[in-house]
């Protein structure tokens, strides 16, 4: 049998002052302390029409239920200090509603709003107000070292719950629509379960971390399931829905589908608690509540960029992780060169790895650099200006100087958007070592540096087929130049600007004729690439 706690213990770690701080809370917009909230609380139970409070009780409709359904003023039953007992005895007292029986989960929000729920060891768990409720997320962010500049609070409820609340309102419809109350609270100024929720809590949140809720990075996630939820999802696929009609010793299954479909009240019998006790004429398709909801705390933030451009200087490092049957291509890779460095740094659960094209591993990058978006996810540190300069340091200050970065810089997920628009327009520049079967002459360095945006049509390599598609791709030479070697008639460097995604290495040699024309039909003779620098990759957006 589960355990049940009446509230999570608060760590020792959870300073005394953050504590009773609670007490200052804002009682209500601004209004005065102490007294306030409980004579607003008052007057507004008061001002609500009794019979339809009644009936809701009657029909297992928590406190907080009753007065967001009702579209009590100013939200005054989402003071964070105030107990589901404080809210249950007021509107007992006022309306003369007298319980009967033990405590029972709420039928519409199944106990979300009461502060009960299932924690991940299935113990029952029933915090007495939402200061008990903040206290734990604000350990828990605490825990897992935040740091906290702001937060977004999120809540997940299951599905079921919003189908309850909307049977729940269309036989109020039925039932009220008739009285003068009815136009003027019901529907338009209902408060769904989570908004009250975020209410309650939010403040007493802002006041332990210290900071205020915003539109932040950094989330904190109340996740809310239940079997039931479930269970009617099997049903659904299964084409069949449940309807719930009085019986002597409880409830009975129909196989009607449209019950769901139209909400339709005016002809159903009332739920479980209606049968036994008889004292509401409100008639309400829904489940009594026998187990509350499971919750999970989660406390992260979305991923944060920081964007730069790399270097590579050693032609045994591939860009990324290079491993073929279990053994290691290369000596590194530049993904983990920088993401080992920055990711400590954030203080981050990983880290993905972006660039803007890539070079093969013997292909040396080097002048501007290659642009790069490192995605690190779930980081606990946002790092400052400093820190990132200090990160760029101790990159480019490592012994083996295989990899250098350079503009290295926090951004947000707009740096994703323009290094993907970049890259389809970006020109890249290289330098090659290249050697012909013949001496060079002067008219060749003449014809090849005339030759201006020159298209050229490439099959997919023959190095690359067994991973690429075998497609034609026509890319542009934009401008070549020949740069003579002293002492040397066969060996040259070409510069040259091409289209991004040109084959080099192919249009150099021409891949047994795969690549039209190429260097080596250009000048008529054998030519080949013995080695390769990427010298620039123009990216106006990056």
């Amino acid at each position: 049998m589960s355990n049940e706690v009446e509230s999570p213990q608060v760590s020792d770690a959870m300073e005394v002052a953050q504590l009773s701080s609670l007490a200052a809370v804002d009682s209500h917009a601004g209004s005065c302390e102490a007294e306030m909230p409980s004579r607003l609380l008052n007057d507004a139970v008061r001002s609500l029409p009794y019979h339809v409070v009644k009936d809701l009780l009657s029909i297992g409709v928590c406190s907080r239920c009753v007065l967001r359904i009702l579209g009590t003023e100013d939200h005054i039953y989402c003071h964070s200090s105030f107990s589901q007992s404080m809210l249950c005895s007021v509107l007992e007292e006022v309306t003369s509603f007298k319980s009967e029986g033990d405590f029972q989960f709420c039928s519409v929000c199944s106990g979300i709003l009461q502060l009960s729920y299932r924690d991940d060891k299935e113990t029952l768990v029933k915090m007495k107000s939402p200061n008990d409720m903040a206290l734990v997320i604000a350990e828990l962010v605490k825990k897992e070292g935040h740091q906290v500049d702001g937060f977004s609070l999120e809540v997940s409820i299951p599905q079921f719950i919003l189908e309850n609340e909307s049977s729940l309102l269309s036989g109020m419809k039925k039932r009220y629509e008739s009285e003068p109350w009815f136009q003027e609270r019901l529907l338009s100024k209902c408060v769904s379960v989570k908004d009250v929720l975020k209410f309650a809590i939010t403040k007493p949140l802002e006041t332990l971390l210290d900071t205020k809720a915003s539109a932040s990075s950094f989330r904190i996630r109340l996740t809310y399931t239940h079997k039931m939820a479930l269970e009617n999802s099997v049903e659904r696929n299964q084409g069949f829905k449940r309807r719930k009609i009085g019986t002597e010793n409880g409830l009975q299954n129909v196989n009607d589908e449209s019950v769901v479909a139209n909400k339709d009240c005016s002809d159903y019998p009332t739920n479980e608690t209606i049968a036994v006790t008889g004292r509401s004429s409100l008639k309400v398709p829904i489940d009594k509540v026998s187990e509350p909801c499971h919750l999970v705390y989660l406390c992260y933030r979305t991923h944060i960029y920081l964007c730069g451009r790399y270097l590579k200087y050693s032609r045994n490092v591939s860009q990324t992780r290079w491993i073929i049957d279990e053994e290691r291509m290369g000596e590194a890779s530049v993904e983990e060169i920088i993401g080992s460095n920055i990711l400590p740094m954030c203080r981050g659960d990983n880290y993905k790895f972006h660039a803007a094209g890539r070079e093969d591993i013997d292909v040396r990058m080097l002048g501007s650099g290659r642009p790069f978006l490192l995605e690190i996810q779930n980081a606990r540190q946002v790092p400052s200006k400093e820190t990132v300069k200090e990160i760029e340091s101790k990159i480019n200050g490592l012994e083996n100087k295989l990899v250098g970065v350079k503009n290295l810089q926090v951004v947000g997920s707009q740096g994703w958007t323009l290094m993907r628009e970049g890259e389809a327009e970006k020109q890249k520049q290289y330098c090659a070592l290249v050697w012909i079967s013949r001496p060079l002459e002067d008219e060749d360095v003449c014809s090849i540096s005339l030759l201006h945006d020159m298209q050229i049509l490439q099959k997919t390599p023959i190095r690359v087929l067994h991973r690429r598609s075998p497609l034609e791709r026509e890319k542009i030479i934009h401008w070549m130049k020949i740069e003579r070697i002293a002492e040397s008639s066969q060996y040259f460097l070409l510069h040259l600007c091409t289209q991004a995604g040109t084959y080099i290495k192919e249009f150099v040699h021409g891949d047994f004729g795969r690549t039209q024309p190429s260097i080596g039909s250009i000048l008529g003779c054998r030519a080949e690439i013995l080695q390769l620098d990427v010298t620039d990759v123009k990216m106006d957006s990056f």
